[in-house]
């Protein structure tokens, strides 16, 4: 049970923000009906069997999508289905024969969730590409990295999940909560450089009000020296981020500077190179743990620089339950989190574990779901 309980979503299996797309729906109650390729059918690369999270809570059939009969058995279980996700390039879907026009056909109240690099018209909207050439398209890659050096990102945090899995789901449930009183289904154009552009919106506000400039390392929450990680005595990294007066204030006494006259002037953009090689040093003078013992848990913006099992089991983190091992492997929590109808962690199915229950629910006949299956 979860805040979806009782929504349908049949998910057209792929690589990257379509299936996190499903995975969060999932994670929040949501039937998620898998749609593998068959084995030996190119499934292996889109496969990573229990270690695929994003496949988590969702029922797994595997038919061969090249085969009519399998396209119809598709077909039978959008009829009775709330939304689809699917991300292959523009056409794909069409030539299947799974398109819009004939899958609303079948359900006019269906919500057709598509997700792409490009989106479904422009001029690059059939070229390949991944998450970097989204984000660096679409202006949220610029920010990313020191001033002087080459934009970096997260892999895929920015652009796929960030700008694509989330908005294709925001999406997805704005159609559905539009065709609970309209009752018409539609079409979700969920395009990375759009989301991924949309995000920036904040930076953008900073920058209209002169705040954040077009170059990197050069803006309030890029240059300054009080909104940097830095590295400690043992290698280990730590963050602050003490944007407002009287958080930078308490973060320069207690690390001794608060007397120190440079360090009273936080906004002044001249002094952050100086300032910062100053921190620099300060905070290579000793190692993490010092840091987190002097820091963590007062208003100086403070939080040391985790990898994922390290945070597993770092206090805060582990009260919320936010990492878990489940079948070894490490993974996150569903969010947000529900008072009332509260998530849960669904198991990863083995691909087409599930179609002989699935296709006869659909209302297939025994002969038909052997044929398939």
């Amino acid at each position: 049970m979860g805040v979806l309980d009782g929504i349908r979503i049949v998910e057209i299996a792929g690589i990257g923000p379509g299936p996190f797309c499903g995975m969060l729906l999932a994670d929040m109650g949501a039937e998620v009906i898998l749609v593998e390729r068959a084995a030996g059918k190119g499934a292996d690369m889109l496969n990573l069997g229990k270690h695929s999270i994003v496949n988590r809570g969702k029922q797994s059939i595997a038919l061969d999508l090249k085969d009519p009969a399998a396209i119809e058995a598709v077909l039978r279980l959008i009829e009775g289905a709330d939304a689809l996700i699917e991300g292959m390039r523009p056409g794909v879907m069409e030539r299947l024969g799974l398109g819009p026009e004939v899958c609303l056909a079948r359900n006019p109240r269906l919500v057709y969730g598509r997700m792409t690099g490009w989106g479904q018209q422009g001029p690059l909207a059939h070229a390949a590409g991944h998450d970097l050439n989204y984000i660096a398209l679409s202006g949220a890659l610029w920010f990313s990295g020191e001033a002087g050096e080459p934009p970096m990102a997260p892999p895929t945090l920015v652009g796929d999940l960030g700008g694509g899995a989330l908005y294709l789901a925001m999406g997805i449930l704005a159609g559905i909560i539009n065709c609970s009183t309209s009752g018409v289904g539609q079409v979700v154009d969920a395009a990375i450089v759009d989301g991924s552009a949309n995000l920036m919106n904040l930076l953008l506000s900073a920058h209209a009000a002169g705040q954040q400039p077009l170059q990197r390392g050069r803006g309030l929450l890029d240059g300054a020296h009080w909104a940097r990680t830095y590295a400690c005595a043992d290698g280990l990294f730590v963050s602050v981020q003490a944007l407002e007066p009287q958080f930078n204030t308490l973060l320069f006494n207690k690390l001794g500077l608060g007397d120190d006259q440079d360090f009273k002037k936080p906004y002044d953009a001249r002094l952050w190179g100086a300032l910062r090689e100053r921190l620099a040093a300060v905070f290579a003078s000793q190692p993490r743990q010092h840091w987190v013992d002097l820091l963590e848990g007062s208003d100086a913006c403070f939080a040391p620089v985790l990898t994922p099992a390290e945070a597993l089991t770092h206090p805060h983190m582990a009260a919320r339950n936010v990492y878990s091992r489940r079948d070894g492997v490490l993974q996150a929590a569903p969010a947000p989190r529900f008072s009332a109808t509260p998530s849960g962690i669904g198991t990863v199915p083995t691909r087409g574990e599930h179609s002989a229950q699935v296709l006869r629910e659909a209302g297939l006949s025994e002969d038909q779901i052997q044929q398939l299956i």
